[in-house]
């Protein structure tokens, strides 16, 4: 491609890319693998988190030469106008673990704003996508639709279900009891409060429908880049709060709700009020 993608073409590049790094993860996944630490036993790393960004990154930096790349393995490489946000494995504990929640998530930004967005399941073979015009759902026959689920209008939050990562062991050591108490009000307030682990994919079964709020409070841009856009195109809200560098976020909308550190997303139609208080109250 010599001239600037579409948001479209970026959507297909990410598609085909994500597909071809992902086919290796379905042979080692519940197999005998090598699982490193990063900081502490939450926190892992494997081989195929890193041979999946490498594969990635070659496969993306083909199709489009004029990018850079922001990976959570390799940090901040190269220099162009497609900023391709990366986690090559989003949910590595569940990966290593044998827990078939895991994703690749794509992320592709112009000027700090994401225009397209991939998250491929590849267990499951689902890929959730989002470009300038909607959100897609594309099953393993490749089959591939309009992701516009009912909104679920005037429900009540005790028929909803939450998917969160929320407390998290460093949230924990930091706050006591005071986090430890929060989860308990989501358990008691939610019909379910569901601990996936993985935030593209806790956002994308928002987009879905298969969930109806979520809330995050620790994490990065490659954790939300690609499902933020997903939501909001399949009609929910993605709210972000909390402070990264000189950027503040309020839960107002900003085009770079990605770089945000902390969220509240909403499926199409969603009220709630429980979680707002929590993000804005824990996220740093």
């Amino acid at each position: 491609m010599s001239h600037s993608p579409a948001a479209a073409e970026l959507r297909q590049v990410a598609i085909a890319a994500a597909k071809k790094a992902g086919e290796p993860l379905k042979t080692a996944f519940r197999s005998q693998m090598d699982v490193e630490l990063k900081t502490s036993s939450h926190d892992l790393v494997t081989i195929w988190d890193k041979r999946t960004e490498e594969t990635l990154i070659e496969l993306l930096t083909a199709e489009v030469p004029d990018s850079r790349i922001t990976g959570e393995e390799g940090g901040q490489q190269g220099s162009g106008t497609v900023e391709w946000i990366i986690d090559p494995i989003d949910g590595t504990s569940n990966f290593a673990h044998g827990f078939d929640l895991f994703t690749i998530s794509i992320g592709a930004a112009v000027e700090d704003e994401v225009i397209a967005g991939v998250v491929y399941d590849p267990i499951n073979e689902l890929v959730f996508s989002a470009d300038d015009q909607a959100a897609y759902l594309q099953n393993g026959t490749g089959t591939e639709s309009v992701l516009k689920p009912r909104p679920k209008t005037g429900v009540a939050e005790e028929n909803l279900n939450l998917v969160t990562s929320f407390p998290g062991p460093v949230m924990v050591e930091r706050h006591g009891d005071d986090a430890l108490r929060a989860f308990g009000e989501f358990v008691t307030t939610f019909a379910t409060t569901r601990r996936i682990v993985s935030g593209a994919l806790e956002l994308c079964h928002v987009a879905a429908g298969w969930a109806d709020v979520v809330l995050n409070c620790r994490t990065n841009p490659w954790d939300i880049a690609a499902g933020q856009l997903i939501l909001t195109r399949a009609g929910g809200r993605f709210h972000p709060y909390g402070t990264r560098g000189e950027l503040r976020f309020d839960g107002t909308e900003t085009s770079n709700a990605h770089l945000a550190p902390g969220y509240v997303g909403l499926g199409p139609g969603v009220e709630s009020t429980a979680v707002q208080p929590v993000a804005a109250r824990f996220t740093e």
